[in-house]
C-alpha cells in the first residue's frame, strides 16, 4: 500500500503553497485512523485516492478561511472520514491531527515553511 506522500505534481500552485499541501499531507500520512482506512479500504478500492483529496480539502479550507477555527477543522476532518472513508474515529486523534494542523499552519503564515 503507498503512502499518502506520493509524488503529485502541482506545478500550478504557488512554491509556499506547494510546500503547505506537502506538509499536510506527509501529517495526515502518519495518521494511523486514516491509514487503518486506507489499507483495509474502508472507503471502498479508491480509499487512497480519497485520503489524497482529504489532504487537498483541508489545504482548500485553510487557503480559503479567513479566521480558521479548530473546531470547523475538527468537524471537517471528522465529515471527511465518516463520508468518504466510512471511519469513525473516537481515539481522540481527531483533535490532535487538527491540532497539529492548525499550529502547521500558523508556522506557514508565520514563514517558517
Amino acid at each position: 500500500m503507498g503512502s499518502l506522500n506520493g509524488q503529485n505534481n502541482h506545478s500550478s500552485l504557488p512554491a509556499t503553497h506547494d510546500c503547505l499541501l506537502e506538509r499536510i499531507t506527509a501529517l495526515l500520512s502518519r495518521w494511523h485512523g486514516l491509514q487503518m482506512a486506507v489499507q483495509n479500504q474502508w472507503g471502498g478500492h479508491d480509499s487512497f485516492q480519497k485520503s489524497q483529496q482529504l489532504a487537498t480539502d483541508v489545504f482548500s479550507w485553510f487557503i480559503h478561511s479567513k479566521a480558521p477555527q479548530i473546531e470547523d477543522l475538527e468537524n471537517l476532518l471528522h465529515e471527511r472520514m465518516l463520508l468518504s472513508l466510512n471511519t469513525e474515529i473516537e481515539d481522540g486523534s481527531i483533535e490532535e491531527v487538527a491540532e497539529q494542523l492548525m499550529i502547521m499552519h500558523e508556522e506557514y503564515l508565520h514563514g517558517n515553511r
